[in-house]
């Protein structure tokens, strides 16, 4: 009796699991996927250990203004008035405590995922010299806005190519002292911000840009870049970090010129003028944006972690287009997002591009989705592309 049933069991459980995967090798085969995955090559993540060691400090965080805001990405201050852009396409000032709206790029209606190619995603944000907003909209372009009276000025245009290129996700910026030179990076020519989940998986690479604020000139300074984003000068203004998401790593461009290189430091002037380098490679996460923190160095927000002891998805899909392929073709960039753990982590880097020290919440339950760390007074303020507030750590 027992052998029979144990046939029974095995055949039954054959056939259910070809009934299965017939239909799921066919729709693999007919589906379109809409990315075409190149192979990353990553090294093994850094071990969480030393200054890396998992903590709890970023749940001491406080949540501020929560509810009022929607996915403040990027955070500035001019004085103690801080201001920041959210996912509903407006350009929100905060004054005592109050909340107001100062500007919008795009327009209505706001929401949904699909409305944003309208109403617009202000990203990077940064304050010129003479107390204007400089921000960065991912479907839109740069614009410089008056803080006062809202007004907004077009200073590139998605609409416009650069070097044959067409801009789909402007992203982050940084701005020089005396507010000539804009650097700025458009993550993607192809994807727009809504579909970052297809550019993370694809691998295609893009740029880092100038803008000249007095020739009104464009120049591409770099090329070759995966998922270029958050971009930061340093505090002597001699080179530009840029954050190569994909690759989990930080290049430096050294100022002024159009050699065209990958991310890492970009050298603007100096004896390197126009030479490129690596400043941090193999990040314990997936760097998003990149602000200067008091001690000279830069802080660092991961829009993931890559954990090590443990497993990283992006890790394992690296070297696996097909799987990539497999996954795109069955299941929405919102279901995938499910399957990325909520880890909230910001490092503090040396001025060198040592790890300092860094802050966690391992199931990122105070603050999740942290886009940007921007220091001001003794406080650390926590952006998020996704959270309904600003995180605020006591440093």
């Amino acid at each position: 009796g027992s052998t029979y049933s144990s046939k029974v069991f095995r055949v039954t459980f054959l056939t259910l699991a070809v009934a299965v995967a017939v239909p799921l090798l066919g729709v693999a085969v007919l589906l379109d996927c809409p990315i075409d995955p190149q192979p990353i090559s990553l090294k093994e993540p850094p071990l969480l250990t030393g200054v890396l060691e998992p903590n709890t400090k970023l749940r001491k965080a406080e949540r501020l203004w929560e509810n009022q805001l929607v996915g403040p990405e990027s955070i500035v201050n001019i004085g103690d008035v801080l201001f920041t852009g959210t996912a509903d396409g407006k350009i929100i000032k905060i004054e005592d405590g109050e909340i107001q709206t100062v500007a919008r790029i795009g327009h209505g209606p706001c929401g949904g995922r699909k409305d944003e190619r309208t109403c617009g995603r202000p990203l990077g944000m940064r304050v010129g010299p003479n107390n204007t907003l400089f921000v960065a909209d991912a479907y839109y372009g740069l614009y410089e806005v008056d803080p006062d009276t809202g007004e907004t000025k077009m200073l590139v245009s998605t609409k416009t190519l650069i070097e044959g290129q067409k801009l789909s996700f402007v992203n982050d910026l940084t701005v020089t002292r005396d507010g000539r030179k804009i650097y700025f990076t458009d993550s993607s020519s192809k994807w727009q911000r809504q579909d970052y989940l297809f550019l993370v998986m694809e691998g295609t690479d893009d740029g880092l840009l100038e803008y000249d604020t007095v020739t009104k000139e464009v120049k591409v300074l770099m090329v070759g870049l995966r998922f270029p984003n958050g971009v930061q000068l340093s505090p002597a203004e001699d080179f530009v970090l840029v954050q190569e998401t994909t690759m989990a790593r930080i290049r430096r461009q050294l100022r002024c010129s159009n050699l065209l290189s990958i991310t890492f430091r970009y050298y603007v002037s100096g004896l390197m003028k126009g030479g490129a380098d690596m400043f941090v490679e193999n990040m314990p996460g997936l760097p998003d944006n990149i602000r200067l923190s008091s001690s000279g160095g830069y802080w660092v927000a991961m829009a993931a972690v890559r954990p090590n002891p443990g497993f990283s998805l992006l890790d394992f899909l690296s070297e696996k287009p097909w799987i990539k392929r497999m996954i795109f073709k069955l299941l929405s960039q919102e279901t995938v997002t499910k399957f990325v753990p909520k880890y909230s982590l910001v490092v503090e880097l040396s001025e060198t591009g040592s790890y300092k020290r860094s802050f966690h919440d391992p199931n990122g339950v105070t603050v999740a989705y942290i886009s940007e760390a921007h220091e001001h007074n003794g406080y650390l303020y926590l952006g998020s592309f996704r959270s309904p507030y600003i995180g605020r750590l006591d440093l």
